[in-house]
């Protein structure tokens, strides 16, 4: 436990340490230990199964471990009610992998959904939060659509509006670019970027597009297995010849020059 201060944040704003997960006899997570750095784009990266979105549904108590233990801002919340997690998940914007807009509401009312559930607020002050969201993620305008009328990349880019209305300190992305064509997958990785300078918050992005990895990351996480086997930044992971790494990459090399962190890395086992 974090030896702080009250109101002090720690300098970690997430962690899972020692998290096990199953689902009847199909053990997911098998002593997951990630510590997410306040202000950075993480990346968790594997292949389907491997334990992804598991981790990430622990980061914001959809899930709750068996064994180990979850910390926000140092404080445990492993074992808090589904009141308690309330309050915690309004620090947090979740994208969901299939954008998961109500398709019988417009996307107006969408993107202000959170903030008539959670803010005593009259319409004009919802009306504006919608305005900048929508704007944020370049969709001004289109506040009376439907989300059946939506291309699949707007859907997301909507689901994003949505995420950022509360002003959250970390955004959670469960595989942002699944189904979406690579220039739509490209617009999203910008997109990432753009909220983390303009809105300097945490990201937490899960992903088996190698591409977005690469191009948004500081830090990379690889999973095999349900625990990660190697850290590092993507310079190191490419130029790693750790043998997991070597046969999940499998001679990538990104199209995009990587921007992101400096080189260094850290071996998990």
């Amino acid at each position: 436990m974090h030896d702080e201060t009250p109101g002090e944040l720690a300098p970690e704003c997430v962690e899972l340490r020692g998290v096990h997960k199953s689902f009847k006899e199909h053990h997911v997570l098998r002593g997951m230990d990630v510590c997410v750095r306040r202000g950075e784009v993480l990346t968790i990266l594997g292949g389907s199964g491997s334990g992804k979105s598991v981790t990430l549904k622990h980061m914001i108590g959809l899930l709750q471990p068996d064994r180990g233990h979850v910390l926000v801002d140092g404080v445990d919340v492993s074992r808090y009610s589904e009141g308690a997690w309330v309050e915690v998940r309004k620090r947090f914007g979740y994208v969901f992998q299939g954008a998961a807009l109500f398709d019988s509401i417009s996307v107006y009312e969408n993107v202000a959904y959170p903030l008539r559930e959670h803010e005593p607020w009259g319409e004009a002050k919802i009306g504006e939060r919608v305005r900048r969201c929508l704007e944020a993620v370049g969709l001004e305008g289109i506040e009376n659509h439907m989300p059946s009328e939506l291309s699949g990349g707007m859907r997301k880019r909507v689901g994003v509006a949505r995420a950022i209305a509360m002003e959250p300190a970390v955004i959670l992305y469960d595989e942002p670019t699944t189904g979406l064509d690579p220039a739509n997958s490209r617009r999203i990785g910008d997109l990432i970027l753009a909220l983390q300078r303009r809105l300097e918050v945490t990201s937490v992005v899960v992903t088996h597009d190698l591409e977005l990895c690469f191009a948004v990351s500081d830090r990379i996480v690889l999973l095999q297995q349900g625990c990660f086997v190697y850290e590092g930044t993507p310079e190191a992971i490419r130029q790693s010849e750790h043998p997991d790494v070597v046969e999940f990459l499998g001679g990538f090399v990104p199209s995009r020059p990587q921007t992101r962190a400096p080189a260094g890395e850290t071996h998990a086992r």
